[in-house]
Order: C-alpha cells, then structure tokens, then sequence
C-alpha cells in the first residue's frame, strides 16, 4: 500500500474527480491524501477514504510536502492550472522541488497522471516498499 497525494487547482478540481472516479479500482488499493475540497469531492463521487488536509492556500500544500519531505509520500498528482496565477505560488514551487529532492513521482497534468497510475496498476512501484522498508525510524 503506498501513500498518494491528491491535489487540484480550482479549476482543475472536475478533472481530477473524474480521474480518479475512473482509476477508482487502482486507488482503493493505497492511502489517498488530498487537500482539502479536492478530497471532499473525491470521497463524494467514489466511495474512496481520502485523508483531508487543509484547502492548498491555507495550508494544505505545505502539510503534504512535509510529507513528502520525510519520504512518506510515494506519489503525487497536482493537476495545476497553468493558466492562472496562484496567490501560493511559492508554497507550490517548494512541493514540487521537494518532489525532485526526494525522488517522489509527480504529475502535474492529466496525461502525466494517467502514465503513473498505469504503472502503479502494473506494479511499478514496488520499489517505494523498499523505502519504506529500509528508512530508518525516527522518534518525534
């Protein structure tokens, strides 16, 4: 079971719900992650279990990187609206840089997500168990 996050631009917020309304049999296999109405939507057109942080602006984009920071994340998709300026522009450039530090697969656009999810179904990434396996535990 891996960890996926879930994030959509206002925007975009349809599109993911009808992603992920239709790749539903891959995901009810891990742990969804969403930030906040992005996972309300998802959880009331599927019957998916979506823990929600808060709306991406308030927050919710910097609770998932933390995440992602400490390598708990296995996949992200943003689907991001290319076309409108976002007043948390930074929090969103420092998710996706924390992406690229640590290694997590991330989609930006529907076709991207699309590639990602057909490997996750083929199993693909088994490879993240291995780092799940081998990280070390750290005492909070």
């Amino acid at each position: 079971m891996l960890n996926i996050a879930l994030i959509a631009h206002d925007r975009k917020k349809e599109e993911m719900v009808n992603f992920v309304t239709a790749y539903e049999q891959v995901f009810q296999k891990h742990k969804l992650y969403a930030t906040g109405t992005t996972g309300t939507k998802i959880m009331e057109a599927t019957g998916l279990n979506v823990h929600r942080f808060m709306s991406g602006p308030l927050g919710g984009d910097q609770q998932i990187g933390a995440l992602v920071a400490k390598n708990e994340m296995d996949l992200l998709i943003f689907l991001r609206d290319p076309l409108m300026a976002q007043p948390h522009e930074p929090d969103i450039i420092a998710l996706l840089r924390l992406c690229d530090v640590q290694g997590i697969p991330c989609a930006t656009n529907i076709a991207t997500a699309e590639m990602l999810v057909k490997s996750l179904d083929r199993g693909d990434f088994a490879w993240r168990e291995l780092v799940h396996k081998y990280k070390p535990e750290v005492s909070e």
